[in-house]
């Protein structure tokens, strides 16, 4: 009972603090509160340099859920409206060093924070820590003003304010990303966000984009991120006039929590000086990703990723996947392992450069490994790619009489090599089985595009296309493989492609 009144007591004292602290300005509550207590270090929101007043109107909590977790914590979502009228000041200075006070008011917010107490103990509360994250922004809206003057005046001071305060709380409490508050004294350092992952993303192409310029076509690129702030966000170049753009371009992003986080592909129409136009957005959860395993994949672009009511056909982008989980190995071996900073991918191909090596240079060098820094960006995955065009199936028909005349061609993007089929005459079925060797300088950022032609006496006539990225043949050697013609209503064209690997590291 003594204890239990005593825990009541400093509970109620706390909440008296609170209460007191809305009721101040910054730099008042710091002369009050020790600078040791959590109160002072985690009731200050983002705004930590600003002269504030949280205002009269307190957060509605609409809505609880508690989330099956592990062991020893307790994981609670809480839907937060917050519609609040704040007077929050912040003291602009600018490059000329004159001061501009910016006063931000009338705060909109909805969201879902995510609270996790852990470790569960046996101790009053029960719980050694709390950590707080926003998991899910759904809207927040607010109002600048500079005081005793008009912020539409300064140009450019108003959207740059609203960037800089909307990626502020992004980065700072956006889910996976939390704050981590001590209740009882201990060391939480563990429970900070740390990367269990990286996923490897080549952007490949994109197919039939809605067209958003009246003259010409749209200058289509993409931006693509796992967590959605402009410093992690990877950007593509613009290709110009085209609505079937070929990328070919590689990123990679740190994973926190593979569980929850998904990798989002914007694509935009690039307007020049003016403001890119958004043609449409897809995104897959990181968790469908087997580790280790390729996916190539392609995902349908929509308006809005919240809302499915769009049914307009905004186009589809191919990309190709690879979770790369960064196992227990790599995390606790001492730091004299050569594979100490590897990723599950990049051990891959380093293996595969060791096979190639002690195959190809056994006569010239004892050891082939690369140094213990290197890693897939330092090494040029050069080799010999075998491809067999085995046969086509479904066809379209080009010719009055219902045939075709079928050939395909292979080009090597990166290096520009060509080769060509025979033509079949009249069939919509063709088997080939016709195999070309291409000469491969750098495997990683190679592309191979074969192009479906019907040929014709004064011509030829386009049917489709496939892409395939070398990444696959690298780690696998060979296989057989079966693509959709994009450009056709069916079609499929059947192959067997070989690696042979002669891997150099760059100077």
């Amino acid at each position: 009972m003594v204890g239990f009144a005593r825990f009541q007591t400093t509970r109620s004292k706390r909440r008296c603090d609170l209460v007191y602290i809305y009721n101040i300005t910054v730099v008042h509550r710091s002369s009050i509160i020790d600078h040791g207590s959590w109160i002072m270090d985690h009731v200050t929101f983002w705004w930590v340099q600003a002269e504030a007043i949280a205002g009269t109107v307190a957060p509605q909590f609409t809505g609880i859920t508690v989330l099956e977790s592990e062991p020893k914590e307790l994981v609670m979502e809480m839907e937060m409206q917050w519609d609040g009228n704040p007077n929050i000041v912040l003291d602009i200075k600018t490059r000329v060093g004159v001061a501009l006070p910016i006063q931000v008011k009338n705060i909109g917010f909805t969201g879902v924070f995510r609270l996790i107490f852990k470790p569960l103990v046996d101790e009053i509360p029960c719980f050694g820590a709390v950590c707080y994250s926003l998991r899910e922004k759904r809207n927040l809206d607010f109002t600048l003003k500079v005081i005793g003057g008009d912020i539409s005046a300064v140009p450019g001071v108003s959207t740059a304010l609203e960037d800089t305060i909307r990626d502020a709380i992004e980065d700072s409490i956006t889910w996976p990303v939390r704050k981590i508050v001590p209740i009882i004294p201990g060391d939480y350092s563990y429970l900070e966000v740390k990367a269990v992952g990286v996923l490897e993303v080549k952007l490949i192409e994109a197919q039939e984009l809605t067209n958003k310029d009246v003259i010409g076509k749209s200058d289509p690129f993409a931006q693509i991120f796992v967590r959605p702030l402009r410093a992690k966000t990877k950007t593509s170049k613009v290709i110009d006039n085209d609505i079937n753009p070929i990328w070919n371009e590689h990123f990679e992003f740190e994973v926190e929590d593979e569980l929850t986080q998904h990798l989002t592909v914007r694509i935009y129409d690039d307007e020049g000086i003016q403001a890119a136009e958004l043609i449409g957005c897809a995104q897959i959860p990181i968790s469908e990703l087997v580790p280790g395993k390729i996916k190539d994949v392609w995902l349908k672009l929509v308006k809005d990723l919240h809302v499915q009511r769009d049914r307009k056909n905004r186009g589809q982008v191919h990309v190709e996947l690879l979770y790369c989980p960064l196992s227990s190995e790599s995390i606790f071996s001492s730091s004299f392992d050569p594979d100490f900073r590897l990723t599950s991918l990049e051990k891959a191909l380093k293996q595969v450069s060791e096979d190639a090596g002690g195959r190809d240079h056994s006569s010239t060098s004892s050891s082939t490994t690369p140094p213990p820094s290197y890693t897939k960006k330092d090494i040029i995955f050069r080799g010999v790619l075998s491809v067999t065009i085995m046969s086509a199936e479904n066809l379209p028909a080009t010719d009055l009489m219902g045939k075709s005349d079928p050939f395909v061609v292979l080009t090597m993007r990166k290096s520009e090599q060509k080769c060509k089929t025979r033509v079949l005459n009249d069939t919509l079925n063709p088997i080939w089985n016709q195999t070309f060797d291409f000469v491969v300088e750098d495997g990683l950022h190679e592309l191979l595009i074969m192009e479906v032609y019907d040929h014709d006496t004064f011509g030829k006539d386009k049917m489709g296309r496939c892409l395939l990225t070398l990444t696959r043949c690298i780690l696998e050697g060979e296989f057989t493989e079966s693509l959709d013609i994009q450009g056709t209503k069916s079609g499929k064209l059947n192959m067997h492609l070989k690696w042979t690997s002669q891997t150099i590291i760059k100077d």
